[in-house]
């Protein structure tokens, strides 16, 4: 059996919800080990005059206790 816990981390990207969502397992992976998956929770979108300016997720990360 094994015992798992979730974090949640907000990120967010130039780019893509892609590479936010890549931006959040790499800073989860500076403090957590053992990660087992992500769940991106939502998505959403930051618009400066009429364009795209800012991808964010909102990430659950999943991680072995042991």
């Amino acid at each position: 059996m094994a015992v798992l816990k979730v974090i949640e981390i907000m990120a967010s990207s130039s780019k893509s919800w892609e590479e936010a969502t890549r931006n959040a397992v790499a800073h989860a992976t500076k403090s957590v080990n053992h990660i087992k998956s992500a769940f991106v929770q939502s998505q959403s979108v930051v618009v400066n005059d009429g364009e795209i300016e800012e991808f964010r997720v909102n990430v659950k990360i999943t991680f072995e206790v042991r």
